[in-house]
């Protein structure tokens, strides 16, 4: 008595479904499915509820995220003023001389849209090094500097990129760094957790996923030690979320010892092993920086910025991987049959990456069979969506950063440069596959979280457009309509993670992973979707959450 949304090829809508040895066995009506009850057979009753394929998420960092608060919790922040009152309450109880750190507060989510500044942090904690992170750019207090060694003769030596901003009239360092946060001599004061203490918390993290009707995902820059973590887990049957991994592989260094490291990664067994609860399907490397940082490599320049503190005209942002070793890296990944995929935000890193796939394409490398990825994609043009459709790349892009972001990169860039923004709608029409993700860095909590892991929030952005503190909606021509969402969710995803014969429909022979819904989101008012409530998870036919049982 419900409605499934099948999302199979032509998106079937069905009353019920059956399912038997953790598999989909059929779908239709009722009274067909009820034929096929045994003596054992549990029987539930929809009572027209929308029942659809269980929600994932493209791309997640969840051993980090859930321990984000587990020394002490962290306010949510939306103003400078917030920031400091957060790093002097910080001052009280931390003892002099240790270091504070507080990072992902990112400045396009802050009502002022800048960085603090030295000063600023120098009031709140002259005793204490602070630091404020924001990935690799950062803003730091005068201790943090002088321990750090950043001064006015300050260079990058370690044959990576990025710089230390400065006062145009002094020389002097302004205290924000640009794709330089490595350089900081950071020593962490926070209490470290046990083993045990960190497996809880990360059941903890999937515990809530699952009550948001997520029941898989992708670690986008998986470490060696999240990997064993995870595994650890899948063999006490501790999983509640099935896990992909992009392993991270770092992209400084010797080259050679750079592609043994990717070819390494081919050979585990957990690559080459088909397994439904835990895979890794690939690598991670950092191609750019963030457009919330303002290092994002740019096709054309930023413009001076207040916002971002820029103050050369010429500046088109940071790109840490120059073509000639970003060829032979991504031939060792795609030579291995592993998935690459890049950090890749601005228009200049995805035309870069492209133009490498399109290459090694050419000289006959399985780019399409091996599913290069591009991450992130924010910014495209035309030319970017057609050919990673061509080539068979495919996009791994986050709506809640259109949501958080939006009023900021209007501001910056205008309107009309955001005319390939996430141009979801164009990436359908065009044949490509595109899949959704979060970017969830920390906290747990689907709304409050760095990067909310909400996923009816995302359904509802990538489907109005609408974005919060901006009037309107940033162009709507690329709106999705519901039918393109919940695929960009659930079979999309399944095809970015190699498991679309698996899951990502409800289709007989499929793992039965569904999810029952309080509302009707193929029907409901679209500012309605993201209020949707999960009623119950199912994982393999397991019942993994229940609204009930909260």
């Amino acid at each position: 008595h419900g409605k499934v949304a099948t999302v199979d090829d032509r998106f079937s809508l069905r009353e019920a479904v059956a399912i038997k040895d953790g598999k989909i066995l059929a779908t239709g009506t009722s009274a067909g499915m009820l034929k096929l009850k045994g003596p054992r057979t549990e029987v539930v009753d929809l009572g027209g509820r929308l029942v659809i394929p269980g929600l994932m998420d493209s791309h997640v960092h969840p051993t980090g995220a859930a321990m984000t608060e587990f020394a002490h919790p962290i306010p949510d922040m939306e103003s400078i003023a917030d920031v400091l009152a957060y790093l002097r309450g910080r001052a009280q109880v931390v003892p002099e001389g240790e270091w504070i750190s507080l990072s992902q507060v990112f400045i396009t989510r802050l009502r002022e849209q800048r960085y603090p500044t030295r000063s600023e942090l120098d009031s709140v904690a002259p005793k204490h090094p602070v630091i404020y992170s924001t990935g690799p750019d950062a803003s730091l207090n005068s201790l943090a500097m002088q321990l750090s060694g950043i001064d006015r003769n300050f260079k990058v030596t370690d044959g990576g990129s990025g710089f230390a901003e400065r006062d145009p009239k002094t020389g002097e360092p302004t205290g924000i760094l640009r794709n330089c946060s490595r350089f900081v001599k950071v020593k962490s004061s926070a209490k470290s957790a046990s083993d045990a203490e960190q497996s809880a918390r990360l059941k903890h993290l999937f515990a809530d996923y699952n009550s948001v009707g997520i029941t898989g995902i992708c670690d986008r820059n998986a470490s060696v030690g999240s990997i064993e973590r995870y595994r650890k887990l899948r063999d006490a049957g501790e999983l509640t979320v099935r896990v992909s991994c992009s392993q991270g592989v770092g992209s400084l260094g010797k080259l050679e010892t750079i592609t043994d490291s990717i070819r390494a990664v081919a050979k585990n067994p957990l690559h080459t092993e088909r397994d439904d609860w835990l895979r890794i399907i690939g690598i991670k490397m950092f191609l750019d920086g963030g457009m919330l940082t303002g290092s994002a490599y740019m096709r054309q320049p930023w413009g001076v910025s207040q916002i971002y503190a820029i103050t050369d005209p010429a500046y088109r942002g940071v790109l840490f991987i120059p073509k000639e070793r970003l060829v032979p890296m991504v031939r060792a990944a795609l030579e291995s049959g592993l998935q690459f995929t890049a950090h890749s935000v601005g228009d200049g890193a995805v035309h870069l990456l492209l133009e490498v796939y399109d290459q090694l394409a050419k000289e006959g490398l399985p780019v399409r069979q091996t599913r290069a990825s591009v991450t992130h994609s924010n910014f495209m043009s035309r030319e970017a969506v057609e050919r990673a459709a061509r080539l068979g790349v495919v996009l791994d892009i986050q709506p809640a950063w259109l949501y958080l972001d939006t009023r900021t990169l209007v501001k910056q860039f205008g309107y009309d440069r955001l005319r390939y923004f996430q141009p979801l709608r164009s990436i359908f029409a065009a044949g490509g596959v595109v899949g959704g993700g979060s970017d969830h860095m920390q906290k747990i909590g689907s709304l409050r979280s760095t990067n909310p892991y909400n996923p009816f929030l995302g359904l509802q952005t990538a489907i109005t457009r609408r974005a919060k503190w901006y009037e309107g909606q940033l162009h709507p021509e690329e709106a999705l309509s519901r039918e393109q969402a919940l695929r960009f969710y659930t079979i999309n995803n399944a095809k970015l993670l190699f498991k679309e014969d698996r899951t990502g429909s409800l289709e007989p022979g499929k793992l039965a992973d569904l999810v029952v819904l309080d509302t009707d989101i193929l029907t409901c008012p679209e500012d309605k979707i993201a209020a949707t409530q999960v009623l119950r998870t199912y994982l393999g036919g397991k019942q993994v959450y229940s609204q009930s049982a909260k």
